[in-house]
């Protein structure tokens, strides 16, 4: 085991594990943590560990490391390797030491897919003659870039929950088990963190990683102090995000509000968005706030997106409706008097209200319900299988 970037897990309070979560960002945090929260409702005596965020020890796990402050992206990866390589041996070391029944992967491709990679080298797994099961919920976006990952997964995952019902089609060439579970915004525990006001201030979300705030908060503060609008809020999912937006010198009309948690306090109301093309987006979107994507990173990063990359759009609630809710704004083309423009018309212009609505209400649609119950029940049935 690599312990030179200090990752050492604890040992589980319990004495045994039925389920391991493995959660690293502040989105996955938060729907993982509703998935525990339904798991233990069904069944309290189940022992569940995660490494994850403090949503998932909220909700009862032993949140046996923090890794919500500590996600990166694209390039940024490079300088912590060490840290990524040394966290996915010592999971892998963890899982074969203790032997959770199932353990569940959320969204996080670029860690997750290595850790069930690393999990089948090892024998630890299901798919390799191991004791664990493997189970995916949130699938990777192989319908937009390397869809021949899938091939990988169906060999080291025993099975996985999707939240768009059209990423079935996807997996149809593969033996891997994909199952249809709703997507976590339209589930009835769910509480909308925002929510339309026409008098209501500009919200500015500029992501949950601190590599991408640095990029992208700037231009939507310049936005926004361009458009003339009296009032904006930007809502941060931590304290470590929202020290690094003070320290960018925010406007001083420019307001900071922690995320609500499940509807506590009340959702915040808005007027129009300004949005990185992250998880955010698509609450704004399902709310029918009008607005704008921006979406900024380091050079080599977006050079090799555009390689990768194979859809038209960048925001999730753009591709599924396929025709942009969102006009998006990337890299250079994130200009403040392009920013202020999408202000000033979501303020100005009753036909873009009216659309956004209407597309709020078919994106809804387009999301569909799940035939066989909750991720919740999908979960119980893998522990039934373990």
């Amino acid at each position: 085991m690599n312990t030179s970037s200090g990752v050492i897990l604890p040992e589980p309070t319990t004495g045994r594990v039925d389920v391991l979560i493995v959660a690293a960002e502040h989105s996955g945090d938060e729907h993982a943590a509703r998935l525990v929260g339904g798991l233990r409702a069904r069944q309290p005596q189940l022992a569940v560990a995660a490494l994850g965020g403090p949503r998932l020890a909220a909700a009862g796990a032993q949140l046996l490391r923090d890794l919500t402050g500590v996600s990166a992206i694209g390039f940024a990866v490079v300088g912590r390797l060490a840290f990524y390589r040394a966290l996915i041996a010592e999971i892998v070391r963890w899982t074969g030491r203790h032997c959770p029944r199932v353990i569940c992967l959320v969204d996080s491709s670029g860690l997750n897919l290595r850790i069930a990679r690393g999990l089948f080298t090892q024998g630890f797994s299901a798919k390799a003659g191991g004791p664990t099961r493997v189970v995916y919920y949130i699938s990777p976006q192989i319908w937009a870039s390397r869809p021949g990952r899938r091939f990988a997964m169906a060999k080291h995952l025993d099975a996985l929950a999707a939240i768009f019902p059209f990423e079935l089609a996807e997996y149809a060439d593969t033996a891997l088990p994909v199952e249809f579970v709703g997507h976590p915004f339209l589930a009835s525990a769910h509480t909308s963190p925002v929510r339309y006001d026409p008098a209501g201030p500009v919200l500015l979300l500029p992501g949950s990683r601190a590599s991408a705030v640095k990029r992208i908060f700037p231009r939507l503060a310049a936005g926004f102090r361009a458009s003339g609008r009296p009032e904006a809020v930007v809502i941060y999912p931590s304290i470590e995000i929202r020290d690094l937006i003070t320290s960018l010198n925010p406007p001083a009309n420019v307001r900071l509000i922690p995320m609500p948690i499940d509807g506590r306090p009340a959702p915040i109301g808005a007027s129009a968005v300004l949005t990185s093309s992250g998880t955010m987006s698509m609450q704004c979107a399902l709310a029918g706030i009008p607005g704008a994507v921006t979406y900024r990173t380091d050079p080599v990063t977006y050079l090799l997106g555009r390689w990768l990359v194979r859809v038209r759009y960048l925001g999730i609630a753009n591709l599924i409706l396929r025709e942009p809710m969102y006009p998006e704004y990337i890299q250079g083309t994130a200009t403040p008097m392009a920013l202020a423009a999408e202000l000033r018309a979501c303020a100005e212009d009753p036909t873009r209200r009216e659309r956004t609505a209407a597309q709020a209400t078919r994106l809804r649609a387009l999301l569909g319900q799940p035939a066989n119950g909750t991720v919740v029940s999908w979960m119980l049935r893998q522990l039934e299988q373990a």
